[in-house]
């Protein structure tokens, strides 16, 4: 269908290795692995071996994509009670290996690559190898958040080291070159052994010794990555799909549909500048996404509320806040998208859910855990409640779009950005599928997101603000809307005339690093973000 194939990543390192494995003869799948697995070792700020990963794959001639839940679950000694006998009221967020649930990662590259691989494991994972061995230059955004978060952290040497003193004085710089030993040994173990090298290797028993109780050689041997049924809506003249919970996807969908519904009454402007867009799109993600805390867990049936847009919709007036029945509080993870010329199209993400996760690492290989765990509740008997084996609700959403009556790919968006992912989805898609933008275009323009509460993860109510708050962190939950600097100064006054509190905020990666894929007209536009500075795509003729 295409003229090239094309990966775009946060990384130009990455890009290249997707790119060069197009250029061997992979396809769009083991172009996704090798640029994940390149990401796992140079940005462990967004991602790594301890997070996981969501994958949705079109396949060319067929009406839905394949969709990958590459997402860990709690372990054997996962215990709300004893957790609200401590004192706990809310998951830790940092610091505490609970806040981690068993990675996916690894096992959503096996699932990945026995599916769809052309090429086998060794040749996708030996660039990340070679890289972690031979070391890489530290891009500016690394630098300044390993000298932000791990000065002196035991078990990540291998990154503040080359950067930072123990004691965080002297300064971080861009093009420090570093080295990731343990990861280089895990990799070259995966290629060698499948996931045996990681979950009954080295890694695998350092996670246990150092859990001590909350994880088993059990829960490690469980696989991690299940093929589930994609989740579709039809918006904008196109079919959209996304995972099915554990993913919030849904709201991205939802948001859109009810997008489509304001388009038809006439509240939708045809120019996005206009003051009315923002408000009439940050309205259908709120009236979206109100009641996420009670819908969102593994196995949900959103069904309910992808049935229910047409009432949601009509709670949106011109000039108005909705009045919904839900609470709004008033990161760590990496997007990339990839597609070859065959019309194979990948939508990926892979994280950590916060920037290093629980900033625990795996001291034997540097690895560090995930904080996806900050997703349960402690409140007994939620259908969330942190509890062994479960799977937490998770902020991460794959998305793409295709034609429904020709079958092909229309569009890939994906990012990162916590809570604010379905959000920055339903801007680009807009954007591109409704308004005729190109991927560019929409890329560039400036962005709105409702306010994320105090650690990315709070949009629909931040039970964690008084803690941050007493270490200095601010809870300004009066405002709902926050808009990116430089956004058009209409925005801002519809906002506040519809009755919402709003901020500005600094032009930047907390609104997203954002990749997109556009099919039409038998060839492909692409783009990625330029929040993430160093975000990079790299087109292949074959």
């Amino acid at each position: 269908m295409n003229s090239l194939g094309v990966v775009s990543t946060v990384d130009p390192l990455a890009s290249s290795a997707g790119r060069e494995v197009l250029e061997s003869g992979g396809n769009a799948v083991d172009a996704a692995i090798a640029a994940g697995a390149v990401l796992a070792v140079v940005a462990p700020h967004l991602c790594g071996l301890g997070g996981d990963l969501y994958a949705l794959v079109h396949i060319p001639g067929e009406e839905k994509p394949a969709c990958l839940n590459a997402t860990g679950r709690a372990g054997s000694g996962a215990d709300a009670a004893r957790m609200r006998e401590e004192g706990h009221s809310v998951m830790p967020f940092r610091d505490d290996i609970r806040a981690t649930p068993v990675p996916g990662c690894v096992d959503g590259w096996v699932a990945l690559n026995e599916r769809f691989g052309t090429l086998p494991m060794k040749d996708l994972l030996d660039p990340a190898r070679r890289i972690a061995a031979e070391g890489f230059e530290a891009t500016g955004m690394l630098a300044r958040a390993v000298k932000g978060n791990l000065a002196g952290t035991p078990g990540a040497e291998d990154l503040w080291r080359p950067l930072v003193s123990e004691n965080g004085d002297s300064p971080a710089e861009l093009g420090r070159r570093m080295a990731r030993p343990g990861v280089a040994r895990i990799l070259e173990a995966v290629a060698a052994e499948g996931r045996d090298g990681f979950y009954r290797g080295e890694f695998g028993r350092g996670l246990i010794a150092m859990a001590k109780g909350e994880f088993t050689e059990a829960d490690l041997e469980r696989f991690n990555a299940d093929w589930v049924e994609p989740l579709s809506l039809d918006a904008f003249g196109a079919r959209l799909w996304t995972a099915p919970p554990n993913s919030q996807g849904y709201l991205a969908l939802a948001g859109l549909g009810i997008a489509e519904r304001l388009a038809e009454r006439g509240l939708l402007p045809d120019d996005p500048d206009d003051g009315r867009w923002a408000h009439a799109m940050a309205e259908a993600a709120r009236v979206a996404g109100f009641d996420r805390p009670e819908v969102l867990f593994e196995d949900s049936d959103v069904s309910s509320v992808l049935e229910s847009l047409d009432e949601r919709a009509s709670w949106i007036r011109e000039g108005e806040r909705a009045e919904v029945p839900g609470v709004q509080a008033v990161g760590g993870t990496t997007a990339l998208a990839a597609a070859d010329r065959d019309g194979m199209a990948v939508s990926y993400i892979q994280s950590n859910a916060a920037g290093f996760g629980t900033h625990v690492f795996e001291p034997a290989t540097g690895v560090g855990l995930q904080n996806r765990g900050t997703g349960f509740t402690l409140a007994e008997g939620h259908r969330a409640e942190y509890a062994p084996g479960r799977r937490p609700p998770h902020t991460l959403v794959p998305f793409l779009a295709t034609d429904p009556e020709t079958r092909r790919p229309r569009l890939v968006a994906t990012t990162m950005g916590g809570d604010s992912q379905p959000q920055i989805v339903m801007q680009l898609a807009a954007r591109v599928l409704h308004h005729g933008q190109s991927a560019a275009e929409a890329m560039w323009a400036p962005r709105w997101r409702l306010h994320p509460g105090t650690t990315g993860f709070g949009t629909w109510g931040d039970a964690a603000a008084p803690r941050f708050a007493a270490a200095g962190a601010s809870t300004d939950y009066e405002v709902d809307v926050d808009l990116e600097s430089g956004a058009p100064e209409g925005w801002g006054s519809v906002l506040s005339e519809s009755g919402h509190e709003w901020v500005e905020v600094e032009q930047g990666s907390t609104f997203g690093h954002a990749h997109v894929i556009d099919f039409r007209n038998g060839g492909v536009q692409a783009a990625a973000d330029p929040r993430s500075e160093t975000g990079t795509v790299s087109r292949s003729e074959r």
